[in-house]
């Protein structure tokens, strides 16, 4: 029996395409490869992060393999980005420097080391603050209960002095979680794990939340490869919003979210070139001056920035 052909009344077919043109909204966007020429290489680029006037870039480089990580720092000069140089408070073995982060003032960049462990195997979250222009302080290690006996990762600082990173210490709901931790006007730091959904069962490493505290993107472990998930916060809890669209076969590190929350920066491998930068709109009208583009800015006037 043959079906009947079905037709639609006019004024149903208004609706039809309304709905037609939602689903297409709603179809993920696919990233791109988004790493500057100057930063890229045939090594893994990853974990990026910018000043707040977009005028520098740090970010780490590993091997294929994604082993013996190092701290790289490039400026935007003279619509260029500069050959990136390990800055002076970066060790200089191998393997033993990660997951570079500015404040959103731009005075203080964290980033994880195992210089302190002889084995190089425990990685606790460091700080150096800004001296002048160009210059750092020596790298200060964060007291306990930040750093513990079992590896910290990828620290976020947030404008309103909260700090958070993923670690595998005691305690938690699974491998890993994710926690913050705040400091009161004495220096003493306060750590909470962010418990579930954002901590669960499995292993939980590395997430930044967006400066207005709504959106979170986590890298999550969930049988065997790691990838990016959404959260949202609502009406004062977390609920998850699912998987990024990235590539399945491989694992995504490093996240960075725009100011705004809308775009997203993150690290997968990319075929020959090992390990690249890419990027991934997380709205339909995304701030497009975001991340910096070296290239739009004015050349840097003689005698300073």
């Amino acid at each position: 029996m043959r079906p009947l052909p079905v037709r639609l009344s006019p004024s149903l077919a208004p609706l039809c395409l309304l709905l037609a043109a939602a689903c297409a909204a709603q179809t993920p966007p696919a990233p791109v490869r988004w790493t500057p020429s100057a930063l890229s290489s045939r090594d893994y680029e990853s974990s990026p992060s910018f000043s707040p006037d977009g005028r520098e870039i740090v970010f780490m480089r590993s091997d294929r393999r994604f082993a013996r990580w190092r701290l790289l720092h490039s400026r935007c000069e003279r619509g260029r980005w500069s050959p990136p140089q390990a800055p002076a408070f970066a060790s200089a073995e191998a393997g033993v420097d990660a997951d570079p982060a500015f404040s959103p003032d731009g005075r203080r960049l964290y980033f994880v080391s195992s210089r302190h462990d002889p084995r190089r195997e425990d990685l606790d979250i460091y700080v150096v603050e800004r001296r002048g222009e160009r210059g750092w302080s020596a790298p200060q290690r964060l007291p306990a209960p930040v750093n513990s006996a079992a590896s910290e990762l990828l620290p976020r600082a947030s404008g309103d002095g909260r700090l958070y990173f993923g670690s595998s210490r005691a305690g938690g709901h699974g491998q890993g979680d994710l926690y913050v931790a705040r400091a009161d006007a004495d220096g003493r730091w306060t750590v909470d794990n962010l418990g579930p959904p954002l901590s669960s069962a499995a292993n939980e490493y590395e997430a930044d939340v967006a400066r207005d505290g709504r959106t979170a993107i986590a890298v999550i472990d969930r049988g065997g490869r790691s990838h990016l998930y959404r959260f949202e916060r609502e009406r004062g809890r977390w609920r998850e919003r699912g998987r990024l669209p990235a590539r399945e076969d491989v694992f995504q590190v490093g996240p960075l979210l725009s100011p705004a929350g809308d775009r997203l920066l993150f690290a997968q491998a990319d075929g020959e070139r090992s390990g690249e930068l890419f990027l991934l709109d997380l709205s339909d009208a995304p701030d497009r001056r975001w991340p910096p583009d070296c290239a739009a800015r004015p050349a840097a006037r003689r005698g300073g920035d």
